[in-house]
């Protein structure tokens, strides 16, 4: 199995740029990012510096955020977001180009919360249009855009994996069809989705799954779910990617589970 390690979460008592080199350090072959930048379009000197620390650190890199907002703040994404498509656009260009000069595929496209002064309804048809312009961007690299539920957050509306795949339903409407669901088993727990009905229904097809337990969204083992059950289940439907460790934990302890249980 392989396991690729969130280092926006994790690790986090070192300098970002020190984070992919940890994570190899503790026996891991690949990681995954939010954004890790401060705008949606970098400056080259930044994104080189971040592609650096990928590539000496010796790992894989599995996943991306698109530009997701002040993740700190609150926000949670721009694809909904009225008034910052044209931003969104712009960073379309620069996630293809990291994705494609370190071999990634997977793009986590955070939807966005709910906006005082703007209707559902035209925030929803902002979305669509904007996942597929991310998946008509990152298409030519083989990439796949990733659209995930969200626990912690009211203002955020896909809660579900039925939410989730109602909107993947509307992008292939509209003519793509790389944009796939993002099984976080632990914001669909604590949301109360039927985690297990959802590997069950759709397991071959999702483009990627992350686990925390829960509650305390920590290490695997320190809470309740049944989390190593439904990776194997998952697997044995078809999923065949990585799973992303996407918990809370000191770095000192982050990873003392997976020595008990072996990759």
């Amino acid at each position: 199995m392989t396991y690729t390690v969130n280092c926006s979460i994790l690790l986090t008592e070192l300098p970002l740029l020190e984070r992919a080199a940890a994570a190899k350090a503790a026996g891991f072959d690949a990681v995954e990012f939010w954004w890790p930048f401060a705008s949606s379009v970098p400056s080259d000197a930044e994104v080189a510096a971040f592609e650096r620390s990928i590539t000496e650190a010796g790992v894989q890199l599995t996943g991306l955020n698109f530009n997701a907002g002040d993740m700190p703040g609150g926000d949670r994404g721009l694809v909904s977001w009225i008034g910052r498509d044209a931003e969104f656009k712009d960073n379309i260009d620069v996630v293809a180009g990291i994705g494609g000069r370190l071999d990634c595929k997977a793009f986590n496209a955070l939807y966005g919360n709910r906006q005082d002064g703007q209707s559902p309804e035209a925030q929803d048809e902002l979305a669509v249009a904007n996942l597929v312009a991310a998946a008509q961007g990152i298409a030519s690299i083989g990439g796949t855009v990733l659209l995930e539920p969200v626990s912690g957050t009211p203002a955020y509306p896909i809660k579900t994996a039925a939410d989730a795949l109602a909107v993947i339903a509307k992008t292939q409407t509209a003519g793509v069809d790389n944009v796939k669901l993002l099984a976080d088993f632990y914001h669909l727990s604590v949301n109360g989705d039927d985690v297990a009905a959802v590997i069950e229904k759709h397991a071959k097809d999702f483009g990627h799954i992350q686990i925390a337990d829960n509650p305390g969204r920590g290490a695997p083992g320190t809470g309740e779910l049944p989390l190593g059950e439904w990776i194997s289940r998952s697997r044995a439907l078809g999923y065949t990617g990585a799973i992303g460790l996407e918990y809370k934990s000191p770095q000192a302890e982050a990873f003392a589970w997976a020595i008990r249980q072996p990759a």
